[in-house]
């Protein structure tokens, strides 16, 4: 598990192509520590997808084995070498759980549609699938790349969420550009509700009240 609070961005210095997937070498320097180095079987939050350190290559640098499913559910199939991603690793038991609970299992890939400013702040709209969209509420959370963020629009194949310049620097959302596309994850709670209720894809207001959760 993750809390979407990227740790640091690393950089993909070598992508190796293979019949069963790819390895992606990265290196981020700023994500490990004396005290916490790096460890082989870890997992680590790469642009919001739970990887597992295939191999630690130095202090600094690690591989990662990228199965041919992640790269069809993820835009792990756009990166390239130079890239910059988001790296969060998983979070211990006794942490402080300051975004939200993240399970680094893409849910699909979304794309920059549109970039407003707001004050010092801008409001990032995304282009998704109908059926993500049903999972998104105005005020609650969703991973995008990783990144823990609270939704403050939403339509029907598309949300918004507001970014501070802390998040625009801190992370690669800055760096988007309309068109790009990024992994997407919704809250999870949201996504058992969903299913405990029996809806795959929608919930009426009714169905809602009736199981207790709103009047």
């Amino acid at each position: 598990m993750f809390t979407g609070l990227i740790q640091c961005m690393g950089t993909v210095t070598a992508v190796k192509t293979h019949a069963g997937g790819a390895v992606f070498v990265v290196e981020a320097p700023h994500l490990a520590s004396a005290d916490e180095p790096l460890c082989l079987g870890e997992s680590i939050a790469v642009n919001g997808a739970c990887l597992t350190v295939a191999r630690v290559v130095d202090t600094a640098t690690f591989e990662a084995d990228v199965l041919n499913e992640t790269l069809r559910c993820t835009m792990f199939a756009s990166l390239r070498v130079g890239d910059q991603v988001n790296l969060e690793r998983a979070l211990r038991f006794g942490d402080r759980l300051a975004g939200h609970l993240v399970s680094g299992h893409i849910d699909g890939v979304g794309a920059l549609r549109a970039i407003r400013p707001d004050g010092r702040d801008k409001i990032y709209r995304f282009g998704c699938t109908v059926d993500f969209a049903r999972g998104v509420v105005r005020k609650g959370s969703v991973a995008i790349s990783g990144t823990s963020l609270t939704v403050v629009a939403v339509g029907d194949d598309w949300f918004e969420v507001a970014l501070i310049p802390t998040t625009l620097r801190e992370t690669i959302l800055g760096q988007l550009a309309i068109g790009d596309p990024v992994n997407l994850e919704s809250d999870i709670i949201g996504a058992y509700v969903r299913r405990a209720l029996g809806m795959d894809s929608t919930l009426s207001l009714k169905q809602i009240i009736a199981a207790g959760f709103a009047d």
